[in-house]
């Protein structure tokens, strides 16, 4: 005798069971874990994720990422997470409705693990995928880290921002297969969170919103060179609390809308609620007045914060998380400073890094040039297009003899002031089209320099083109030949082409304009 059940019984509580429900319940998390990985989007999107970090780490775009700023690399590693996190959203809200599109849900029912239980199993399924995210970023640091020109420091709290993303991610997608138990749920809260990220990022824009901006999982703050680890003013272990007991008290709410009204997850939620009030209530204040003090003093007077070294007849003076630079910095004085003539050749400098005056982390500024003869700035970054914009910087002052008169030269000298900086470079016509704003190498444009830029005209900028291509050994025995002349405000360009051997040209033509024209130039 057979019978049919048509429909699986009904009752009215689970059946329940002494025997090791962890292990149960973590059983299911391992085998939910294998069915999120197996989903296409996610595999793909972790291997792209992976692929592309390890090619930018393998082949960095800029020669800059040979020295990397520590404190600034360990929050980079956070923006790339959004979309890891955005993929385990969607496909963890697909997975804890799989029973039902299937149409399942009434069978397990009747299973000794009770509903909760089973959510539970879903939200540690994302864990897994957490510790890739995490693994992904640990080694991202640790490879920038391991670069011979790294400096500086990074910090575990900014590090773990971006794990904890694709965690909390995870889990709101099992929380939206509970509360919107359809196929669009995720997208549903993926629409929901992009309106309120858009609606705070107006506000943000409009009026600086401190405490409102913080609430986003990942605030990066970039825009400003690097600064000082001590002047940041991030609350980084404030966020990384906020996050941590967000994602516990999405785990909570999920186990209690599932049924799960235990004393644990009710304490759970309790402990998870302090944690996220507690962490926006420390990540909410703006900074504070000490902080505006210590970076108005560091830009104005960063003296006090310094420390030196003398190497040959120059002295480096850096913020201590920039000791290391020095050397890189010496030698390109060193070079430069052989190409000049005169009494120039043997001068003793000042080499000083310093900072903008910083307001907040995303506005860039200048940094305004030195009065004081023979003192350089060196900026907060290093390699690419920064050492020869560090050289041009480096032979302004030797010409002109401090960075403010040097921002205002615009005659002849700005012939010597280019040579002298991109003759000493491996590549001198490569780091002159660096160098330029338009990354051009002729006609009229602005170089870069650590302060104010040098300008080129169309004249000069052939003159140099046309000395850069000649032996560099032949250019400067003219130029220390004719050093006085040539670093004189009352040599006219032409003057300058016939001392260096080269054909005047248009330098005629260009010398009568700006003897004509009052501030041509």
């Amino acid at each position: 005798m057979s019978a049919v059940i048509d429909q699986a019984p009904t009752v009215s509580e689970p059946l329940r069971t002494g025997r090791r429900p962890a292990a149960a319940v973590l059983a299911l998390a391992r085998f939910e874990a294998r069915e999120l990985l197996r989903q296409p989007t996610v595999l793909v999107v972790f291997l792209l994720y992976a692929g592309y970090t390890y090619w930018q780490l393998l082949f960095p775009a800029d020669a800059m990422d040979r020295y990397p700023v520590l404190h600034n690399a360990d929050r980079a590693t956070q923006p790339g997470t959004l979309a890891l996190a955005l993929v385990v959203l969607l496909a963890a809200n697909i997975t804890a409705q799989r029973s039902r599109r299937q149409g399942t849900d009434q069978h397990f029912d009747i299973l000794v693990m009770e509903r909760w239980r089973r959510t539970l199993a879903h939200a540690l399924s994302v864990v897994p995928l957490a510790a890739l995210t995490a693994l992904i970023v640990a080694v991202e640091f640790a490879w920038t880290a391991l670069k011979p020109g790294a400096v500086g420091h990074g910090s575990v709290a900014e590090l773990a921002v971006g794990p904890l993303v694709t965690l909390a991610a995870g889990i709101l997608g099992v929380l939206a297969a509970r509360v919107i138990p359809s196929v669009l749920g995720g997208a549903v809260v993926v629409a929901l969170g992009g309106i309120a990220s858009l609606i705070a990022s107006l506000v943000t824009e409009t009026d600086a919103v401190h405490w409102l901006d913080w609430l986003n999982p990942v605030v990066s703050e970039n825009g400003v060179d690097p600064i000082p680890s001590a002047l940041l003013g991030r609350p980084a272990g404030w966020h990384v609390l906020y996050l941590a007991g967000l994602t516990a008290l999405l785990l909570c709410v999920t186990l209690l809308l599932s049924g799960g009204r235990t004393r644990m997850v009710k304490a759970g939620t309790a402990v998870a609620l302090a944690a996220t009030v507690g962490g926006v209530a420390g990540q909410s204040p703006s900074h504070d007045a000490a902080l505006t003090a210590a970076r108005t003093k560091a830009s104005h007077a960063p003296v006090t914060a310094q420390s030196c070294v003398t190497h040959h007849r120059s002295t480096y003076c850096s913020f201590p998380e920039w000791t290391a630079w020095r050397d890189d910095w010496a030698q390109v004085v060193d070079r430069v400073q052989g190409l000049a003539g005169g009494s120039t050749r043997g001068a003793r400098l000042t080499i000083r890094q310093r900072i903008p005056v910083i307001v907040n982390l995303t506005d860039d500024s200048a940094i305004t040039p030195l009065r004081t003869p023979g003192e350089i700035t060196a900026g907060t970054r290093w390699g690419g297009n920064r050492v020869p914009e560090f050289a041009v910087g480096v032979a302004s002052v030797l010409v002109a003899g401090d960075e403010e008169a040097a921002s205002k030269m615009c005659d002849a000298r700005v012939v010597t002031v280019m040579w002298l900086a991109l003759a000493a470079q491996d590549d001198p016509m490569k780091a002159l089209r660096d160098v330029r704003i338009d990354n051009s190498v002729s006609g009229a444009a602005g170089a870069l320099s650590i302060t104010d830029p040098v300008l080129m005209s169309t004249e000069q900028t052939r003159i140099v083109r046309e000395l850069l291509k000649r032996p560099r050994y032949s250019v400067t025995a003219r130029m220390k030949t004719h050093w006085a002349e040539l670093t004189s405000p009352k040599t006219s360009l032409t003057q300058v082409a016939e001392l260096l051997g080269v054909p005047a040209g248009k330098a005629a033509a260009e010398d009568k304009k700006s003897q004509g024209e009052e501030g041509a130039c």
